[in-house]
């Protein structure tokens, strides 16, 4: 099982990877709105949700897929946590 730590490191190296190509220097905060900041728009979104069900082995659900569980790095550390606690 992860830790918070684990799930937090490994989501800010793929979302660096992936959606910061080219603006490694940028900053990314573990309480930055991805959608406020730019930093992943809807389509990434869906993107993402795909890599945390594929990494974690859970699916999200419609219901699950909301800013309050996915739109920065602590709340999808939070929301993970939850869903494999």
């Amino acid at each position: 099982m992860s830790n918070n730590n684990d799930i937090k490191n490994r989501l800010k190296t793929f979302i660096t990877e992936t959606f910061l190509v080219g603006n490694e220097n940028e900053s990314l905060n573990d309480s930055d709105s991805f959608m406020q900041t730019g930093i992943i728009d809807s389509t990434g979104v869906l993107e993402l949700a795909s890599f945390i069900e594929q990494e974690y082995k859970f699916t999200i659900e419609d219901d699950e897929m909301t800013p309050g569980n996915l739109d920065s790095i602590n709340n999808l550390a939070n929301f993970i946590s939850r869903k494999i606690g």
